[in-house]
């Protein structure tokens, strides 16, 4: 007969598999989202963790459950530590939780939840830290964003509301990687070199996630330790972060926080506007009185016509107006004569007429030369034909004839080389600007497609410049 099992109570066996459980998973660390959760009368709460294809019932007593920063809420993701344990009376295994904590969304908030604790017990809320704010601030920083809506709405309210400011924005990232270290680099630096009076450190509004660079102890502490006043303008009415509590002031949004910076300033608007209209009332009541007055004058008979006493004063105003209408017309006269003389003058200094005058000279030299050696001649054959005998002195004219003639040939090769028509055949070329016929003697007076008159020996060609090289 074969050898049969042991028959086991629902008892037994439940016991055994409780102690299977419990020595098997002693220590677990399980995350899920939690649903049905129940809060007790006495402390415990009850809850599923789930996720796609299971879930598992959880339980946390009170003694456990007394240190959670939040009770965990149904779809809230969390990470619980803790041990199975089977419930005899019904027969299903449960994990009895000895430590949650959120996950995600919920892991940030406890984060932050952790540091306020920290910060409030070091002080850094605490009112007596706190700052004035200057009434009437010069120089106004802003830390933010340069490309979002918050620096445009800052200098929007700024330009309407008040003058004589000057705006100094810190550009920095609002979000992701290395943002907070970059807002407490930018507050630290206008606090280093005093560049400002005030300073509005903010963004527009977001998800946690988005505001979580102004809820890092860098940004708390860059803040706290500043000695400019610091207005902090993070999201919108209903966020609030850290940078908020640690602020000297805390505007709802950037908009307010630019009319927190101009409060005073608006004060002495209104109180400048109040005058005003103070002052144009009493200015009325004076122009009324001294109109009755000016009415009750202009009854005399002296001053039934003005032309009785402004006659004369009118007759001396247009004398003075002819004779400075005179006096203009000559003055006009002699700056027009010496603006002609001017122009005579750059005429004469212009290249072309000093080539024209050098020509002129060369012509009129060359017949002093000719008439000079002809009348040499004429002498010299006169004496000649007067002292036949004397054949040596004929011979010495003779040679003094050939030394003139070769003095007059180099002097008209000396003339030939320094004219400038002479020195255009042999390859030199003058430019002239098209626009004011003035000579161009440097590239620096040169410009790209500009054109140019160019002389040459046998004429003048247009050109345009397409390129310029300097040495």
């Amino acid at each position: 007969m074969p050898h049969e099992a042991p028959i086991l109570t629902v008892s037994q066996l439940t016991t055994a598999i409780k102690h299977s459980l419990e020595s098997t998973f002693s220590l677990v660390w399980l995350q899920g989202e939690v649903s049905n959760c129940k809060v007790q009368s006495s402390g415990h709460i009850y809850f599923s963790l789930k996720d796609a294809h299971a879930q598992v019932a959880a339980v946390m007593f009170r003694g456990d459950a007394s240190s959670l920063k939040m009770i965990p809420k149904d779809g809230d993701q969390v990470i619980v530590q803790g041990q199975l344990n089977v419930y005899p009376p019904t027969g299903k295994y449960q994990i009895v939780v000895r430590e949650l904590r959120l996950a995600g969304l919920g892991e940030l908030l406890l984060k932050l939840e952790e540091l306020k604790i920290k910060l409030h017990k070091k002080g850094w809320f605490k009112a007596e830290h706190k700052k004035a704010l200057p009434k009437f601030p010069k120089r106004i920083g802003v830390v933010t964003s340069p490309t979002g809506a918050v620096i445009q709405d800052i200098l929007n309210i700024l330009t309407r509301r008040a003058t004589g400011f000057h705006l100094i924005l810190n550009p920095v990232k609002v979000q992701g990687p290395g943002a907070a270290q970059e807002i407490a680099k930018a507050i630290q630096d206008f606090n280093t070199f005093n560049l400002v009076d005030v300073m509005i450190v903010g963004r527009g509004g977001g998800s946690i996630e988005d505001l979580w660079a102004f809820n890092e102890e860098i940004v708390a502490e860059a803040i706290f330790n500043s000695q400019i006043p610091v207005i902090s303008a993070v999201g919108h009415e209903t966020d609030h972060c850290i940078a908020d509590y640690v602020a000297d002031v805390r505007a709802p949004t950037p908009s307010a926080a630019a009319e927190i910076v101009i409060t005073e300033n608006a004060q002495q608007l209104h109180h400048f506007q109040q005058i005003l209209r103070r002052l144009d009332h009493s200015m009325r009541q004076t122009l009324h009185h001294h109109r009755l007055c000016l009415k009750t004058i202009l009854k005399q008979p002296l001053l039934a016509s003005p032309y009785a006493i402004l006659g004369s004063w009118m007759q001396k105003a247009d004398e003075f107006r002819q004779e400075l209408d005179q006096s203009t017309f000559r003055l006009l006269k002699q700056h027009r004569f010496a603006l002609e003389s001017r122009e005579k003058i750059l005429q004469t200094l212009k290249p072309t007429m000093q080539i024209f005058h050098l020509k002129e000279k060369l012509v009129n030299l060359r017949k002093a030369i000719d008439f000079s050696v002809l009348q040499k001649l004429n002498e010299l054959r006169k004496a000649i034909q007067l002292k036949d005998e004397k054949i040596l002195m004929d011979q010495r004219w003779k040679v003094k004839l050939e030394h003139l003639r070769e003095l007059l040939k180099n002097k008209e090769d000396a003339l030939k080389s320094i004219n400038p028509r002479n020195l255009l055949t042999k390859g030199y070329t003058i430019l002239f600007s098209e626009k004011d016929q003035s000579v161009i003697s440097s590239v620096h007076m040169l410009k790209k497609d500009q054109k140019i008159r160019m002389l040459l020996s046998d004429g003048e060609a247009l050109a345009q410049i397409n390129e310029i090289y300097s040495k």
